[in-house]
């Protein structure tokens, strides 16, 4: 379908065509620069201001899992480069990134990267293997290896690609008047992660070092909580404008070892860029976060995101109705009918409201998910201002209806 607020996609950019990428193979990036994606002269994008409780024109969207392989854009680069050479390499992770902003408008740009693409630098080596997923060889189950662990104490020199990849994007953002998002995992998914060795449905080795040796795993956390706040404001100062905490094992966790063993590591995090970065706006997305929303509604963080386990009235309820949110379809409505999905996101937007919301996907976008159905997704959150205000309208005349009502009985 065709929108007057629609952005003009640029072309597509040439390939990698078998051999082994070198930056030439990837053509000079066209900008996004149709008037109608540009903020207003002089004023912050859409969803950076929504992020910072500002009241805006529309709901702004993005979705998890913006760049994957649901895109043939997409694949045409996966099929052929390991992940770690796709976001490790400036001129393929740039490429990745601006893909989705072309093809669907999203009001927000993430870089395509991962959660443990920090965890090299601080001596936790993995490898992500087609069809399982991360591999790391040698776990973090002992103090002798976490002595062995090395400070993130120069992310620059460690992680230089990081630097090269945000500060582009951010130009092409500016051009485009939309936001640049940066991410990092929380210290307890990358804690998961490092000491199962693998994605693990039971995180079996980590529970069991919860419970035999939760000292180590609290020394564990604290280590990746210091230098996540280094790798977070590395990417502010490369040009972030929103930071994404995701915590994507948060799951694994009852309420009570969620409020010892990931929460007060992500506040952590949380109050210390709030603290030197207090111009941008902290997201904080837990995967399975909704069974733990009263924990969550005295978060620092300026966006809390709901997976779609829960009713988003119900959500805004609980955390209270100055928290932010963001979220929550579910991303398997996107295989639905347009008429299922037309449905759906007009019931979030009506449960969320007129203000402090950004549409999103609960979870990421599924592989193999219809781009026509993304793009109707983002055609309908450009549509959300027209739609809030048919709702007030409607809210006012039954509301008018019921005084004059009262009034003739």
């Amino acid at each position: 379908m065709q929108s007057s607020l629609t952005c003009q996609s640029a072309p597509a950019s040439r390939r990698c065509c078998g051999q082994p990428f070198t930056a030439s193979k990837v053509a000079p990036r066209p900008r996004v620069t149709s008037v109608t994606c540009r903020a207003a002269v002089g004023q912050d994008p859409l969803l950076l201001r929504v992020a910072r409780g500002e009241v805006a024109e529309r709901t702004p969207v993005w979705l998890m899992r913006q760049a994957g392989r649901y895109m043939a854009a997409f694949r045409e680069f996966s099929d052929k480069y390991p992940f770690r050479m796709r976001s490790e390499t400036p001129d393929i992770a740039i490429e990745l990134s601006l893909q989705p902003l072309r093809a669907f408008g999203t009001d927000g740009i993430i870089f395509f990267s991962d959660i443990l693409t920090p965890l090299p630098g601080m001596g936790i080596e993995f490898d992500m293997v087609k069809g399982k997923g991360p591999v790391i060889a040698d776990p973090v189950r002992s103090i002798e290896r976490l002595k062995q662990l090395t400070p993130l104490s120069d992310p620059a020199s460690r992680l230089p690609f990081i630097s090269s990849i945000l500060s582009t994007l951010r130009s092409e953002a500016d051009s485009a008047g939309v936001t640049l998002l940066g991410f990092i995992g929380t210290p307890w998914t990358l804690a998961a992660y490092s000491v199962e060795g693998k994605a693990d449905k039971d995180c079996k080795e980590t529970k069991k070092l919860m419970f035999h040796n939760p000292a180590l795993l609290h020394s564990f956390l604290d280590f990746l909580t210091e230098h996540l706040i280094t790798y977070a404001a590395y990417q502010i100062e490369s040009g972030a404008q929103v930071i994404q905490l995701f915590d994507s094992w948060a799951h694994h966790l009852s309420p009570q070892q969620f409020a010892e063993f990931s929460l007060p590591y992500a506040e952590r995090i949380t109050a210390a860029l709030k603290q030197r970065y207090p111009h941008v706006p902290v997201i904080m997305h837990a995967n399975g976060g909704t069974g733990k929303l009263e924990l969550m509604r005295g978060s620092q963080a300026d966006v809390i995101g709901l997976d779609w386990a829960v009713d988003m009235a119900t959500a805004r309820d609980t955390l209270g109705g100055n928290v932010r949110v963001q979220g929550n379809v579910d991303p398997m409505v996107l295989f639905g009918p347009e008429e299922a999905i037309r449905a759906e996101v007009e019931r979030c937007l009506k449960a969320a409201g007129p203000t402090g919301h950004i549409l999103n996907v609960g979870h990421g976008v599924v592989q193999g998910t219809p781009e026509a159905n993304v793009a109707l997704f983002c055609e309908l959150a450009r549509q959300s201002g027209a739609f809030h205000a048919s709702q007030a309208a409607a809210a006012a005349c039954c509301n008018g209806a019921s005084v004059r009502e009262h009034v003739l009985a």
